[in-house]
């Protein structure tokens, strides 16, 4: 930036003494004027009388050097004011060459700021930021930008993390429970037929929760990683499937569930959307009360593809909404069976609904339970770019 500085001003002050000189020459350097005995006359109207040829002669003589004395004047003046002009412009060049060097450095000093600060942020010193002070710049835009970055970064690592250490613990507690099963049947010295069946049909049952466990985590990264081809469905025709083969439990759970199914077609990946549906179905029913109620329907709304599942059931604070759909996150014994629920089955639909871009809405119902609603777009409307999670919206 230095140099830029110092090529502009050597530039523009090169152009200016260009101009200065060509205007100067104009002015100065014109023919001398010549210089004539007739030039004067001692009274006005009187023609002077002619000097002898020999006066005129040395008359002549003397105007052919005044004049090239002048043109020596003028071209002496002409090359002091370049000299001194090219003077000033090198004096003028060193100047502006320190000024521009003071000025690109505490310019460029937030700059060097973020890249030190980039080249000592690891994932272990996200919690840093650089703070820039200084007037509401382009330079403090950016800074401000790279800190609302590695915040985000240290939300996204800790979400990480902590799923990591969620999913080590749900699949321990299986393996945990398989080997005291085994071992305390084989430790068994009076052991039976009957009880070996048992023990082998408990640690099958929790083989089969391991498995299912693995399969929503599966589900969840797979919604995590996008939809490549989209093709079109109806959300009825899934809905309908799903609440049909989950009447039995809802009889045997005493809950009602009704529908309201009206067309709607919207485009993205069938199998998803059916885990979708059934993840809420199944949270609905599982988070109820006795003799409590389901409503699904679906429809088109304002040119989305509508699907919303309100259920009864216990009363849910609405600022713990938000953390129902993290992965492993419960709100009790009352709220979700460890034995029934993974704890995972919100966050899946949250994967799967930005997978669709779609938009996921819920709200707590004042007697209990919830409401939610995934507004998917229709098979009108072209499928938009990938875009970053939006935020989960909780009424």
């Amino acid at each position: 930036m230095t140099l830029l500085y110092g090529g502009l001003f050597v530039l523009s002050g090169a152009a200016l003494l260009g101009v200065t000189y060509v205007l100067v020459q104009r002015a100065i350097g014109g023919r001398p004027p010549e210089l004539s005995i007739n030039e004067a006359a001692t009274e006005p109207g009187v023609i002077p009388a002619q000097p002898p040829p020999s006066r005129q002669s040395d008359l002549t003589t003397l105007s052919d050097q005044a004049r090239e004395a002048m043109a020596g004047q003028i071209a002496d003046v002409k090359h002091q004011l370049l000299v001194q002009s090219g003077i000033a412009l090198a004096l003028m060049l060193v100047v502006s060459i320190v000024l521009g060097w003071i000025v690109a450095g505490r310019m460029l000093r937030p700059l060097r700021t973020i890249t030190a600060a980039a080249q000592e942020i690891s994932a272990t010193s996200l919690h840093q930021r650089l703070a820039l002070d200084g007037p509401s710049d382009e330079l403090k835009e950016l800074g401000d930008t790279f800190d609302g970055l590695l915040a985000r970064l240290e939300d996204s690592f800790q979400a990480q993390r902590r799923f990591v250490a969620n999913a080590s613990h749900e699949l321990r507690t299986p393996l945990a429970r398989q080997r005291a099963l085994g071992q305390v049947a084989l430790s068994d010295p009076e052991a039976t037929v009957e009880s070996l069946r048992q023990a082998h049909e408990r640690i099958l049952a929790a083989g089969a929760q391991q498995e299912r466990l693995i399969e929503a985590l599966l589900t969840l990264a797979r919604s995590h990683a996008g939809i490549e081809v989209r093709r079109p469905f109806d959300l009825t025709g899934i809905v309908r499937e799903v609440v049909g083969a989950r009447a039995d439990e809802a009889e045997l759970r005493t809950v009602t569930v009704h529908t309201s199914l009206a067309t709607a077609a919207t485009l993205g990946h069938r199998p998803l959307a059916e885990r979708l549906v059934v993840n809420l179905v199944d949270n609905a029913l599982r988070h109820n009360t006795p003799h409590g109620e389901v409503r699904v329907t679906t429809g088109t709304v304002d040119g989305h593809a509508v699907l919303t599942v309100t259920n009864t059931g216990p009363p849910v604070p609405p600022e713990a909404v938000g953390r129902l759909f993290q992965p492993f996150q419960r709100l009790g014994a009352t709220r979700a069976a460890r034995a029934e629920g993974l704890g995972l089955g919100l966050s899946i639909v949250q994967a799967i609904a930005h997978a669709h871009d779609a938009d996921l809405t819920t709200s707590t119902r004042p007697g209990g339970g919830l409401s939610v609603t995934v507004a998917f777009p229709t098979t009108h409307e072209p499928a938009p770019p990938a875009r970053r999670r939006p935020p989960l919206s909780v009424h």
